[in-house]
């Protein structure tokens, strides 16, 4: 199962095992649990310091426990830990071993400090970037604090329980038998949500701060490269983000990032972060940005959480996010059949039949992945013609379960009160009215600039977007902004990147300029 090269990192990995781990099977007789004993042998094989059982009482079969030898296990795999979780799997024997996570003291401090009983379950996808974040973020938990247990289940294995919780997208994460929380978080998400009196802390925090020469508002690749290249001036700089990475976290394959023939999202968010970290930058995470405004002493941030930040210069770099239909029935379904990550959430639609909405690259590439795993896609395109690649187009009319339907416009998303049954459309050439039976709805109609905070405040164009000159500066003096927030045309993470490093030059240019304008007059002369 496992080939010779991830057996030396194996081998590599498990000399900073700290104490004896052991393995504890719940199997039957079942392929599945053959499969998995199967991998845990062969895991196990690679050190001394892990042995495997078969004796494990678990409910859910086939499951595994990882657990320091003679302790109590709180860390539970309900599925086979491969693809995006082989990561989750190694991590959670190296830490429940004692092997030091490699997290802020601060972080580590609020999660020994939880009180209660915690036993979490999360619904994933082994195709799902985004689970392996949830996985690992409670596996740590679980591992350095006793009140916490946590169960990875794979929904694709578990059929029953993904119908008893009405799972329809993944991560989803249920605390105590109730839905905690769908999505990608981390352990500092996790514990705001579970910690209440932590956002007055977090507000006091960022209030006793001090004056920032640019406070960068957004940690994407435009943020990221705009922290950067202010704190390589030496100057003050902060970074406030409301999830470090933004869209680029739910971005699966990159191909034309240059120089680099492929990566994925969340690995160039992870080397974006130890870039930024590299430097001497203050950075803020899970801080929403509610407010802007000019003072006599520069601009003022006021976050979500009451807190105020002052800068002399702010440069805006929220991204955008993705464009809902704004249909009745929409927000209702949300993720209770509507979708708006096939990679994440298709495996838990298979074998039925969904719908994409949306004609472009983004749409028919979804429609394309899905039909390989669900029974039939329709294609909904608002236009008479679809927008994608020519080559993209050749493969999606080559698929036999694939239905393409233009000049049709969403009208309304029906259910039965818990899930997703059918879609009503309309011929926009005939006008008649239609109705589509289905169990799933991807959305996948491009892209809505997070920017309503700022309305009233600096100019926006028609469509939301922030606009910028040639140095990126918005019609606020002081502040300037990049990334697929602003008017700059094609929202590409390299193009971002770009415009981020421009516009903290134009906030370094305006900083030596504003600074000298303020002199007395007597000193410039002198």
């Amino acid at each position: 199962m496992l080939d010779s090269n991830i057996k030396t990192q194996l081998k590599a990995y498990f000399e900073k095992i700290a104490a004896p781990i052991t393995l504890t099977a719940s199997v039957d007789g079942s392929p599945a649990s053959a499969q998995m004993l199967e991998l845990l042998n062969e895991v196990a094989e690679q050190t001394d310091k892990l042995t495997v059982k078969t004796d494990g009482q678990a409910k859910n079969v086939p499951s595994f426990t990882v657990s320091k030898t003679g302790e109590e296990a709180r860390i539970t795999f309900a599925g086979l830990p491969m693809g995006h979780e082989m990561t989750s799997f190694i991590l959670a024997i190296l830490q429940a071993s004692g092997y030091p996570p490699k997290v802020e003291e601060d972080i580590l401090a609020r999660i020994r400090k939880l009180d209660g009983k915690f036993h979490f379950q999360t619904f994933i996808s082994l195709s799902c970037h985004n689970c392996p974040d949830v996985v690992q973020a409670l596996n740590l938990m679980a591992a350095i604090n006793p009140n916490v247990e946590h169960e990875m289940i794979d929904g694709a294995l578990y059929q029953n329980l993904v119908d008893q919780y009405q799972i329809m997208a993944v991560p989803t994460v249920i605390l105590n038998g109730e839905v905690f929380g769908q999505g990608r978080m981390g352990a500092e998400e996790i514990i705001a949500k579970l910690d209440t009196g932590s956002a007055e802390e977090e507000a006091a925090k960022l209030n006793a701060k001090e004056d920032f020469d640019v406070l960068v508002i957004g940690g994407g690749p435009a943020g990221s490269a705009a922290a950067i290249y202010a704190a390589r001036k030496g100057i003050r700089t902060g970074i406030v983000a409301e999830r470090f990475g933004g869209q680029v976290m739910d971005t699966l394959g990159i191909e034309n990032f240059i120089s680099v023939s492929h990566t994925e999202g969340p690995k160039l968010v992870q080397a974006l972060e130890q870039h930024v970290k590299d430097y001497e930058v203050d950075i803020m995470n899970l801080q929403r940005a509610n407010a802007l405004k000019k003072t006599s002493h520069g601009i003022e941030v006021e976050m979500a959480n009451g807190a105020k930040l002052k800068s002399k210069s702010v440069i805006i770099s929220t991204g955008a996010r993705w464009r809902e239909m704004n249909v009745p029935g929409e927000q209702e379904y949300r993720n209770k059949g509507v979708a708006y990550c096939p990679h994440c959430d298709g495996p838990l639609f298979k074998g039925k039949r969904v719908a994409v909405i949306g004609g472009g690259n983004s749409g028919v590439e979804a429609a394309i992945d899905l039909a390989g795993v669900v029974s039939h896609v329709t294609l909904i395109e608002f236009d008479s013609q679809l927008r994608a690649d020519a080559v993209l187009q050749k493969k999606l009319f080559s698929l036999p379960n694939v239905t393409v339907i233009k000049s049709a416009l969403t009208k309304e998303v029906l259910g039965d009160g818990s899930k997703v049954n059918s879609l009503r459309y309309e011929d926009r050439t005939t006008k008649a009215d239609h109705t589509l039976e289905l169990e799933g709805i991807f959305v996948q109609i491009g892209l809505l600039p997070n920017t309503e905070w700022l309305k009233g405040t600096i100019d926006l164009s028609p469509r939301g977007e922030i606009i910028v000159d040639a140095k990126g500066e918005t019609s606020l003096p002081g502040v300037f902004a990049a990334g697929d927030c602003t008017t700059v045309p094609y929202k590409q993470i390299i193009i971002a990147m770009g415009e981020g490093a421009k516009a903290s030059l134009g906030a370094f240019d305006y900083l030596i300029r504003h600074s000298v304008s303020e002199e007395e007059p007597s000193k410039i002369a002198a």
